[in-house]
């Protein structure tokens, strides 16, 4: 939530100001994200010791980066929430940093990427790290530190965190769904919000239709709703749920056709090639348009119903094992040579989900943007630790997030959904239409084939088969996400 350039030269004699949004001292400066809801706090009484802290402006729990500086060495560390993540790279005596990973285009080199991380990418099996694709880049994960110096830069991870490791049993006469209304209700009140005015994720879900829920009740001055619709027989059930819940809340609503914007359309981050996170989300094209339509309302605050499904998961964190991945065919040596490092330089068990905090990664970047804060109510640490002491059937196919919509007197279909929705056809959709285009111009020159990652002729063999499919295998999505994210930065 903040960018900077730091030059230790400078650390020797602090003498910070302010001066159009940024504090400078010399040739180094600190620049917060720019948005009503992030605070910057200065204190130089214990130079030329000078902390600097961005923090969300609200009590209780916050998410927030804190530098602390002194003569020939600095120091970085990141709070438990992981809202936007901080990348960091040196060079030269200098730090630079910032939560957009395009801000740092001049340090980042596609010719020195790190092969366990692009096997990650190319293989979907990503995982929770402070490494990136780029090498000497590196992200600040939750509750880590970086420290600079003449040295150079080092990351440090923290202890994992603590967790109930099984469900309790509850004591006679607990309503859990009572619990859980005034917790959830109660984080939503503490949205770092000036104005008033927030939007909300509504995808018809039982996980964004819980948050609705609790954002009603809250009763904000002004409140707009957002969602996809991903079209066809599921998104007109879609678009019933949705109308459902946007007239019980009373929001006001803005619903966007995803089958317009699907990944690689004219248009989009990708088609344009503008400067974009190669790991960045599938979907990228759609939610731009999304976070566009709330910036046009000024909502300052955008509550997503992310992490549901990981609160819901009914497994020990001690047994829990991930799935075997699907074979990737056109993996170049040097992805195959990676592959046996994929686990390798993790960060430990974070307080959030590891998947959400991933998610967070790839789409709230483009909120900051926007000028807009992400939140994500169901990921609060409290609502993290209470899920988790939930006997199992109350989380078996979300059923306290189901019953919590029927007692708000919303219909079964809304609550219990036959067919819920995805974006396999949107992501179809995207593929068939643009997505082979790419892959042709990836058969005359590409990036990941020219350094090993990707083989040339199973690749053109995929084109090939792809042609007369009925279904493109959607793992070239991964691939074609990536070589045109590469492309975009040089």
């Amino acid at each position: 939530m903040l960018s900077m350039r730091l030059r230790l030269d400078d650390l020797q004699k602090p003498e910070w100001r302010p001066q159009g949004g940024r504090w400078i001292n010399g040739e180094s400066w600190v620049e917060p994200a720019n948005m009503s809801v992030l605070a910057m706090e200065v204190n130089d009484d214990q130079a030329p010791r000078v902390r600097v802290r961005v923090r969300e402006c609200k009590q209780g729990e916050a998410d927030f980066v804190k530098l602390t500086m002194e003569p020939g060495r600095a120091r970085l560390s990141a709070g438990a929430f992981g809202t936007a993540p901080l990348y960091l790279t040196e060079k030269a005596g200098e730090l630079h940093a910032s939560w957009d990973l395009t801000a740092l285009r001049p340090h980042l080199r596609i010719d020195r990427l790190v092969p366990r991380v692009v096997a990650r990418t190319l293989t979907r099996q990503h995982r929770y790290t402070s490494e990136t694709l780029f090498a000497g880049v590196y992200r600040l994960t939750e509750r880590a530190s970086a420290m600079f110096t003449t040295s150079g830069l080092s990351i440090h991870y923290p202890e994992p965190a603590e967790h109930v490791l099984e469900p309790r049993t509850l004591r006679p006469g607990v309503d859990p769904l009572v619990a859980l209304d005034g917790l959830l209700t109660d984080v939503i009140r503490q949205a770092p919000t000036a104005t008033g005015c927030v939007g909300v994720e509504l995808s018809g879900g039982a996980d964004s239709g819980n948050v609705a829920l609790a954002v009603k009740a809250a009763r904000f001055p002004e409140t707009h709703s957002f969602g996809l619709l991903v079209g066809g027989r599921t998104g007109r059930r879609q678009s019933e749920r949705r109308r459902a819940l946007v007239e019980h809340c009373g929001f006001h609503d803005t619903a966007t056709p995803a089958m317009q914007h699907p990944p690689f359309c004219p248009g989009g981050v990708r088609a344009l090639r503008r400067p974009h996170d190669p790991a960045g989300a599938f979907y990228q094209e759609a939610f731009d348009v999304v976070r566009e339509q709330a910036a046009a309302r000024r909502c300052e605050v955008m509550f997503t119903g992310s992490g549901g499904d990981e609160i819901n998961a009914c497994h020990s964190r001690t047994r829990a094992e991930l799935p075997m991945p699907e074979p990737v065919p056109w993996l170049g040596d040097k992805a195959v040579r990676a592959l046996t490092e994929v686990n390798e330089h993790l960060a430990p068990i974070p307080v959030l989900p590891v998947p959400t905090l991933m998610a967070f990664g790839m789409h709230n970047p483009g909120f900051l943007r926007a000028g807009i804060w992400p939140v994500s109510p169901l990921a609060h640490p409290r609502i993290v630790r209470f899920m988790e002491q939930l006997p199992h059937e109350y989380k078996r196919g979300k059923a306290l997030f189901r019953e919590r919509i029927r007692r708000a007197g919303l219909p079964e279909r809304v609550a219990a959904p036959a067919e819920p929705e995805n974006f396999l056809a949107v992501l179809q959709k995207g593929l068939r239409s643009y997505g082979l285009l790419v892959l042709d111009g990836m058969l005359k020159e590409s990036i990941l084939v020219d350094l090993g990652y990707v083989d040339g002729k199973a690749l053109a063999q995929a084109r090939k088969d792809a042609g007369s499919a009925p279904v493109v295998p959607d793992l070239l999505c991964d691939v074609l996400a990536l070589e045109v994210g590469l492309r975009s930065l040089t």
